[in-house]
């Protein structure tokens, strides 16, 4: 089977939701699903969160981070950072976990080093998001974040199912794009249950439709993705352009330009992108 027909075939499966989770991205899966029942409260949320050692890290750290911590007391247990940073981070924070499950099977260092990279790409796009849309877009911020956590999930997928097609990424990222990214990344994302405004976000985003002043979520998240220090290897070729483009972007906003956000807001992005990783 040669590359293109691979791409098709995992594409294919996609759309059909026949798609192949390890076990534990199903185990949390699970777990996501409790915690948008509307009668889960803070102390069954807080047990969920905790029966999963890397969410319960991540929950506690997003609690301490600068964005979320503006009185300065750290927090040192889940049931309270629960409480501060609300269900719908948790949720984010879930999906986060369950994007790096997905790569959790790989076993090639290349494809290891490249979904290592994509993470990497996600928490800062994620970090970024959250920001641009407090202080820039004034949409809701927790859901900006969560669209930066999930919006490579289709990459994370085909990068879980490469070793099954030798090969698979070593042509043109371009084929990528046009035969992979939508069909893949509509087929996962819909298996994660992403809520629709969510979705559209990411559509725009595949279809590069951006304004600037940005206005949407899928403005935040274009713009995002454009400003993130860490590129995604599955766009590397469209990247070196794309990146040196972002760094000429600035606006007004108010009394202030993008530039001037952005590097206010440095240490708020730096806490929430470790915090992530």
């Amino acid at each position: 089977m040669d590359r293109l027909e691979a791409f098709k075939s995992i594409a294919a499966q996609a759309g059909r939701g026949e798609l192949s989770f390890p076990t534990n991205v199903d185990a949390t899966l699970k777990l996501q699903r409790s915690l948008s029942d509307p009668d889960c409260h803070a102390e069954a949320a807080a047990k969920l969160v905790q029966a999963e050692p890397l969410l319960a890290a991540r929950t506690v750290a997003i609690a301490n981070s600068v964005a979320y911590n503006r009185s300065g007391n750290e927090i040192t247990n889940v049931r309270n950072a629960v409480q501060r940073i609300g269900f719908r981070t948790v949720n984010a924070l879930a999906a986060s976990v369950i994007v790096r499950q997905l790569g959790n099977k790989i076993r090639q260092p290349a494809l290891r080093a490249m979904s290592d990279q994509l993470w990497q790409h996600s928490a800062h796009v994620a970090a970024l998001a959250q920001v641009i849309a407090r202080r820039v877009t004034k949409v809701d911020p927790d859901t900006a974040m969560f669209a930066g956590i999930v919006h490579e999930v289709g990459g994370f997928y085909l990068l879980s199912r490469a070793e099954e097609f030798p090969g698979l990424l070593d042509g043109d990222p371009e084929e990528w794009i046009e035969h992979g990214e939508v069909a893949i990344g509509r087929g996962v994302l819909g298996k994660l249950g992403v809520p629709a405004p969510v979705m559209e976000a990411i559509e725009a985003m595949w279809e590069g439709m951006r304004a600037l002043p940005p206005e949407t979520l899928g403005d935040t998240l274009m713009l995002a993705n454009d400003l993130a220090s860490v590129h995604s290897p599955l766009h590397e070729r469209a990247g070196a352009t794309s990146r040196t483009a972002a760094a000429t972007i600035d606006f007004v906003i108010g009394d202030g330009t993008l530039a001037n956000i952005l590097q206010e807001s440095e240490q708020e992005v730096k806490t929430l992108t470790s915090a992530l990783l």
